[in-house]
C-alpha cells in the first residue's frame, strides 16, 4: 500500500494516435511520474463504446515501464481477462456485474501473474461482494457510468468508498481502493477524504498542458485529505 496518493492517468483521454508519447508524458521524475497507467478496454457490449483490446495492450506494455492497470469493461471476463494478465498487465480489473465466477477469476488472474481487481458500477452495492473481495487486490469504485470519458463525478458513491476504507482499516479486506470517473481538481479532495488510495484521472491529466505536472498537482492536492483518511494505520 502506498503511503501517498496514487495517480493513474487514463489513456482514454489521451491522443490515440500518439499513445507511446502520451505515456511518456507522465513518466517523469519522481513526484511527476504516474503510479499506474489506466487502460480502459471496452467491447461495445458490456458498455456502449468500443476502445481497444489485447493487441494494443501488448504494444503499450512494450512502450512503458509504468505498471499497466487494465480496466476490462467487457462481457465474459472469465474467458478474456487472464490473457491481459499473461501479457504482463500489473493489475487487471473486471466488473462484478459481468463475471460468472469472480472468485475463480481472481485466482486465475493471480496465477497468470497480475493483481486482481474488481469493479462495481455506481448503482451496484458493495455489501453483497465483501466476501468475494477477500480474493482481490484492488476495488475499483466507478464514480461515473462506465463507457465514456469526461462524465461528471457521482458523489453518492463515496458512501461505498468509506465502507471499503473501513473494511480495509479493520483488517476485513486487504486491497487498494481505487476510484474512476470525473476525478479532477474539484473532486479529488473529497474522494481522498473518503479513503481512496488510487485516483484514475483522464482529462485532468491529458487535458493539461503538462501532463506530468498535472499528476504532481493532483497528488499534492489529494495528500492532506489522504493522510487524514489513513491516519493511524
Amino acid at each position: 500500500m502506498s503511503n501517498q496518493p496514487m495517480i493513474a492517468p487514463s489513456i482514454l483521454s489521451a491522443d490515440f494516435a500518439r499513445l507511446a508519447d502520451e505515456m511518456a508524458a507522465v513518466n517523469g521524475e519522481p513526484g511527476h511520474r504516474a503510479d499506474w497507467l489506466h487502460v480502459d478496454v471496452m467491447d461495445a457490449h458490456f458498455v456502449p463504446n468500443l476502445t481497444l483490446g489485447l493487441p494494443v495492450v501488448k504494444s503499450l506494455l512494450k512502450a512503458t515501464d509504468i505498471p499497466i492497470d487494465c480496466h476490462l469493461m467487457i462481457e465474459d471476463p472469465d474467458r478474456w481477462a487472464p490473457g491481459y494478465a499473461e501479457a504482463g498487465a500489473y493489475n487487471v480489473t473486471v466488473h462484478v456485474e459481468a463475471a460468472e465466477d469472480p472468485v475463480m477469476l481472481a485466482k486465475n488472474l493471480r496465477a497468470a501473474g497480475a493483481k486482481a481487481g474488481l469493479s462495481i458500477k455506481p448503482n451496484t452495492p458493495l455489501e453483497p461482494y465483501v466476501e468475494v473481495l477477500k480474493h482481490y487486490d484492488t476495488l475499483l469504485v466507478m464514480s461515473v457510468e462506465p463507457g465514456f470519458g469526461g462524465q461528471s463525478f457521482i458523489a453518492d458513491v463515496l458512501t461505498k468508498v468509506r465502507k471499503a476504507r473501513e473494511l480495509v482499516d479493520t483488517g476485513h479486506l486487504n486491497l487498494v481502493v481505487e476510484i474512476d470517473g470525473g476525478i479532477n481538481a474539484d473532486t479529488i479532495e473529497q474522494a481522498a477524504e473518503a479513503g481512496v488510495d488510487c485516483f484514475v484521472a483522464g482529462s485532468a491529466v491529458y487535458g493539461a498542458g503538462d501532463p506530468a505536472q498535472a499528476v504532481e498537482a493532483l497528488r499534492g492536492q489529494a495528500a492532506p485529505a489522504f493522510a487524514n483518511a489513513h491516519a493511524g494505520l
